[in-house]
């Protein structure tokens, strides 16, 4: 039973100059999971209104399992602009749906099943999700080895020191790109070195059994004690990037979890998330040759 892949936190509609696409990380996160062929889960909130029922409809298509309820709150927005490289601006609006996912009976069931749970920092904006999320984690078993992975995920002025040191504190995977590295350093206090050196003081730090550092076009490594594995960006034509780094942290998960080495799971990552950047959206039918 003790098998779940949980993607926890926002659920939403990324408005894109085309037109509105389901959004957010954690459901990009369950649904490429699940395209793998694991046991997968998206847990946030909707509001009783005909967005909130789109996105149910939308997952239930995709054949995507949930636990949404609805909540007196609107379902949650984004604006997402694209600059001339196809990467997303994003105005995200506030006090909604998934500002507010309560912790329930069945959630503590299901964290009793959890084998590992993806989770950022915007969702915990609002002290409700942010103890709901808490309260999960707390609640997940340790015997269960679970992989607890905290994929930062900044946006506009949603997070604070106090939020991230918490979360590094309670996963033992840390996904983090350049940039938001950059910032996270300057707000721990260390922002004169290397790249790599921040990334194994935290690795150290924090005990964690791996940090993953993606890099955009500069390629991705993932760290864990003693070890550094790197991997090369493909040149891919460029749709828009938006989701791809969820679909990197779910290959390379899924990977894991299929018993594969951090070299392998990193190299399957990276193939995935350059194939989603061919695609519009986030949540692309990811070729049988990729998922296999």
């Amino acid at each position: 039973m003790n098998n779940l892949v949980i993607g926890m936190g926002e659920a939403l509609w990324d408005v894109l100059p085309e037109g509105k696409k389901i959004g957010g990380a954690p459901a990009n996160f369950a649904y490429h999971v699940s395209q793998f062929g694991l046991n997968s889960r998206v847990i946030s909130a909707i509001g009783d209104d005909a967005l909130g029922e789109e996105i149910l409809a939308n997952f239930d298509h995709k054949g995507l399992t949930y636990d949404i309820p609805k909540v007196p709150y609107p379902t949650g927005t984004v604006q997402v602009e694209l600059d001339s490289n196809g990467v997303p601006q994003y105005e995200i609006k506030e006090n909604v749906a998934w500002d507010n996912i309560p912790y329930t009976e069945r959630l503590e069931e299901l964290a009793k099943q959890t084998k590992a749970v993806c989770f950022g920092s915007l969702a915990q904006r609002n002290v409700v999700s942010r103890e709901t999320i808490n309260r999960f984690l707390d609640a997940i078993p340790v015997e269960n080895d679970p992989l607890i992975v905290f994929d930062i995920n900044l946006r506009q002025g949603f997070y604070t020191k106090e939020i991230l040191c918490n979360s590094i504190e309670r996963c033992n995977i840390l996904k983090i790109n350049d940039e938001e590295l950059v910032l996270v350093s300057r707000l721990f206090g260390y922002p004169g070195i290397d790249l790599q050196d921040k990334c194994w003081i935290l690795l150290g730090k924090y005990n964690l059994k791996m940090l993953i550092l993606t890099c955009g076009i500069n390629g991705s490594y993932v760290f864990t004690p003693g070890n550094v594995s790197f991997v090369p960006t493909p040149k891919v034509e460029v749709a828009d990037t938006v989701g791809a780094g969820d679909s990197f942290t779910a290959a390379f998960v899924a990977s894991i979890l299929r018993g594969e080495p951090v070299n392998v799971a990193h190299q399957k990552a990276v193939e995935t998330s350059a194939y989603v950047c061919t695609q519009a959206g986030a949540m692309p039918v990811l070729p049988s040759e990729i998922t296999r």
